[in-house]
């Protein structure tokens, strides 16, 4: 276990998937800001995830359960809940990780996991968000930092931001515009946490001053 922290400090812990766009910002607004917060480390279930990569440059310890390699698919959930418990974070980000996590995992941390999500929610929750967006053919879609809970994409909303999609766009454009939002509110709401300002009150999260 990570020792040799600030006593204010709160350690986060990053669980995500891909190419870690939402991590490297996160990480440099972070160091940037040279906020009150540790970074304990990468946990992937993609051995070739492009993440690993940010990770190693930026000297952040990262941790591999490969997903695929396991048979049943309980131990894999079973490593990663012992490995987070084994970290002690005090906020869990999930960003581009592509698994939904058990309740045994979400009550193990609760109130203490955020997730950014590509769409306004409640609107088209799961995958392929932005697809889902286009091919309603909505004309405001966006981005959400909620908490997360059992169920998918349901958990209390903390921050949000429109995109307003224009009259041409695919897939492409749309998540490249939503992706520079996320960029926006996901540095921020981790900061919020950590400074104790996010707090639940049954659906809201109310941010205090």
């Amino acid at each position: 276990m990570a020792t040799g922290f600030r006593k204010k400090e709160k350690k986060v812990l990053f669980l995500a998937s891909g190419r870690g766009s939402n991590f490297e910002n996160a990480v440099k607004v972070i160091r940037k800001k040279k906020a009150p917060i540790a970074i304990l480390g990468l946990v992937t279930d993609n051995p070739q995830a492009k993440v690993l990569d940010l990770a190693r440059s930026f000297q952040i310890p990262s941790y591999t359960l490969p997903f695929a390699d396991y048979k049943d698919k309980k131990d894999y959930h079973k490593d990663l809940l012992k490995k987070a418990q084994d970290l002690a974070p005090d906020l869990i980000v999930a960003c581009g990780y592509m698994r939904i996590l058990k309740p045994e995992f979400v009550n193990s941390f609760s109130g203490k996991i955020i997730n950014i999500h590509p769409s306004l929610l409640p609107s088209f929750p799961g995958l392929d968000s932005q697809k889902q967006a286009i091919d309603y053919g909505a004309k405001i879609s966006g981005c959400t930092v909620h908490f997360v809970e059992e169920g998918v994409d349901t958990g209390p909303v903390i921050l949000q931001r429109s995109v307003e999609i224009g009259s041409s766009w695919g897939e492409k454009e749309l998540s490249l515009a939503i992706l520079k939002e996320e960029h926006k509110i996901l540095p921020l709401a981790i900061q919020l946490f950590c400074e104790n300002k996010l707090r639940i009150n049954g659906r809201k999260v109310e941010i205090l001053k």
